[in-house]
């Protein structure tokens, strides 16, 4: 029972890990008989490595499920990664120095695959065990696994025959710059500058000024709109304007929807600039117009300006007009703006073909679903009924990308017929496999061609609870695990990963994905700003785990509540790591004199009673915390004990009896030594869910033999 004099973490936190994970200390056994404990662990983008917010958050939801552990559940707590789709492709453009237009489909998915699997992953799961993370790592997967693609795409097929998957050839939110159609939730607002351009169209010969902000849009006019109460603009119903540097005439129209105290009050409708020109095109049978292609060039539609970029058309017609003395005014502003979140880059409605998941009309049943999850902190709920509330669209789940699950389909190239693949067969990739049948069942054609289209990332990852779970699908414990008990996440992905998950599940089968939310808030610079490469603020987990220790970043994390920012300061750091050598000693102090101790029933002197029943009740106030995710409440209190009444007080008291029992006797000593040794332990106990390094290597170093658990995160 022996400590040496220093605690070296760079040595030992390693070293642990390497314990646990050959030991299977975390490993989830389906045949035990305790209570299960179920999580659907969010599988990170791979995107490098892993960032603070990941050690912030990750390191939350770690220390429940540690608590939960030890508390004698049989723990559920897979690991995963998110590797399909844009980020990913992104990815391996940027490291490889590729571009995936330049090569083949197939070449690009071989290196992406590669890639994956002998770079990126292995040293990325690898930050994962650096900071401490207890996951059964044997339960793992990946989000383009075959496992992943065959569970994904029975999902598409089952919804497809449920009618709740359909393809439709309509304006869809378009990121030129990914050349793809995105769904409504990968779209933010974000302040741009602009300008207000007043812009003279003609109208029987008279001047109609109208604001824009997107003139490149001219030759997609195909109407022109003002409030029906907006009396400058009433006489003007049913006449045409005349369309500046094209020359054609479009229709005046009246509708509520014109805004009159923005600009001049006449908005020009083009196909398509935004929502509004898409509802009013429907609204008043308007033509379409495309000007912009899927790469974000002009169409011939523009003339002149054909195959230029928007932004140099928007300068280049501004110039135009006027020189032409058609531009009355210019305004500077600030708007918001739609844009790809992936890459930033203005969104364009462009006609498109995509396949959509029908839910709209599901609106009040999402609310009532997001009613009866258990959302901690409460306040978190509102982010899912606002965004219920705003939904404007079905979920757009096709992507014109290459790395990402096939979709299971083929077409009728006589009808345009849909042909699913068959259950058994799946995963397919119609790019290289054969349709199920030789003949079409509508038309009777021979001819088949593959959608070359990939399934959103988010259809795949929407559901993780399967992808984890169905790995025992074969085992009778499969009914146990599913709905799980917990889903941790960060606030900002409530309406990407949590929503697509409960829509699934509730298609699926009936029934929420889990039982318990709980939402992390975010990492932040010490000025309480969010970290980016631009802003030189961005710190690295890794640096500060090399510079202190893992447990020293997991102490800083459990430094606020579930669902608050956390602002990042070295100093917390420093104070983590003057706490570690603080129970260091104190433990070195007590091994010292418990090499004679024998645990056993013990005549307790009233000091030694007042100590442990404070402790007791610490011990009881911790499992009310732990069990409403309040854990950063135990830090608090632990800390303070440790630091004020253990150490400052208890210790000091007790050295006389300990050092010197002639004095008092040996009950004395005995009474100090159970004292000491039960509240020691008791401390390393109620801290090893928020530092598992330090307490198993000290729980190792002077009670395992005493204890007979093979570690202090299983012992109860």
């Amino acid at each position: 029972m022996a400590l040496a004099k220093r605690y070296d973490p760079r040595e030992a936190e390693p070293r642990w890990q390497r314990h646990w994970e050959r030991e299977d200390v975390y490993r989830f056994n389906p045949d035990s008989e305790k209570k299960i404990f179920s999580v659907d662990t969010p599988p990170p983008t791979v995107s490098g490595k892993m960032h603070l917010g990941h050690a912030f958050s990750y390191s939350q939801q770690d220390f429940i499920v540690r608590y939960k552990r030890m508390a004698g559940y049989n723990v559920f707590y897979p690991f995963g990664t998110d590797d399909n789709g844009i980020p990913t492709e992104r990815l391996i453009e940027r490291e490889k120095k590729v571009l995936a237009g330049d090569m083949s489909r197939e070449e690009f998915i071989k290196l992406c695959l590669k890639t994956l699997k002998e770079e990126l992953r292995p040293k990325y799961a690898s930050d994962w065990k650096r900071i401490g993370m207890s996951c059964d790592w044997n339960i793992f997967y990946t989000t383009i696994d075959e496992h992943s693609q065959r569970i994904s795409q029975k999902s598409f097929i089952d919804l497809y025959h449920m009618g709740r998957e359909y393809r439709k050839d309509a304006p869809t939110m378009w990121c030129p710059q990914c050349e793809t159609g995105i769904s409504q939730v990968e779209c933010e607002d974000r302040d741009i500058k602009s300008r207000f351009n007043d812009i003279i169209f003609k109208v029987d010969g008279q001047d109609l000024v109208i604001a824009t902000t997107r003139p490149e849009l001219l030759p997609a006019c195909v109407a022109v709109f003002y409030h029906p109460e907006d009396e400058r603009y009433i006489g003007y119903e049913g006449r045409k304007a005349r369309v500046p540097l094209f020359g054609f005439e479009v229709p005046i129209l009246p509708d509520p929807r014109a805004d009159p105290m923005k600009g001049t009050g006449v908005v020009m409708c083009c196909t398509f600039g935004d929502q509004t020109d898409m509802e009013w095109q429907r609204a008043h049978n308007l033509p379409i117009k495309v000007a912009i292609t899927k790469d974000g060039r002009m169409t011939e539609l523009a003339g002149e300006y054909e195959g230029l970029s928007v932004r140099e058309t928007r300068e280049k017609i501004v110039g135009d007009l006027e020189d032409v003395g058609l531009l009355v005014n210019q305004e500077d502003i600030t708007h918001p703006v739609n844009v790809h979140e992936r890459c930033g880059t203005e969104i364009e409605y462009l006609k498109s073909k995509q396949w959509f998941v029908k839910y709209l009309d599901l609106k009040d049943e999402m609310l009532e679903w997001g009613r009866q999850l258990n959302w901690h902190p409460k306040h978190m709920s509102h982010r899912y009924e606002h965004w219920v509330a705003g939904l404007q669209w079905d979920w757009l789940i096709s992507r014109q990308r290459y790395f990402g699950v096939p979709f299971p389909v083929w077409y009728c190239s006589g009808c345009d017929e849909v042909i699913l693949a068959d259950e058994i067969d799946l995963p397919v990739d119609p790019m290289t496999d054969n349709p199920p049948v030789d003949v079409c069942p509508e038309c009777g054609c021979r001819e088949f061609r593959p959608e070359k289209d990939v399934l959103d990332t988010w259809a795949t990852s929407s559901l993780t609870p399967k992808l984890a779970v169905d790995l025992f699908k074969e085992h009778e414990v499969y009914d146990k695990l599913y709905p799980m008990d917990l889903r941790p996440q960060a606030h900002d992905i409530i309406t990407f990963w949590l929503f697509n998950t409960v829509v699934k599940s509730r298609m699926h089968d009936g029934v929420n994905p889990w039982a318990d939310v709980i939402i992390s808030g975010h990492a932040q610079d010490p000025h309480g700003k969010k970290m980016s490469k631009s802003k030189g603020n961005v710190v690295e987990p890794q640096e500060m785990i090399e510079k202190y220790c893992a447990d020293a970043l997991r102490f800083w994390a459990a430094g606020c509540k579930l669902g608050d920012d956390l602002p990042f300061s070295e100093k917390d750091l420093v104070t983590a790591d003057k706490f570690i050598t603080k129970l260091w000693n104190a433990s070195r102090f007590s091994f010292i004199h418990l090499k004679d101790y024998k645990p056993g029933e013990q005549e307790l002197e009233l000091v030694d009673r007042w100590l442990l029943t404070k402790l007791s009740r610490i011990i009881e106030s911790s499992t009310r915390s732990f069990e409403q995710y309040e854990y950063y409440r135990t830090k608090a209190d632990v800390e303070k004990f440790f630091w004020q009444i253990f150490c400052d007080y208890y210790l000091e008291l007790v050295k006389a009896r300990l050092y010197r029992p002639d004095d008092r006797g040996f009950d004395s000593k005995s009474s100090a030594q159970h004292t000491l040794y039960q509240s020691l332990l008791t401390i390393l106990k109620l801290l090893a869910p928020i530092m598992p390094h330090i307490t198993e290597e000290i729980y190792q170093g002077g009670f395992r033999e005493k204890e007979g658990t093979k570690s202090i995160h299983v012992s109860c």
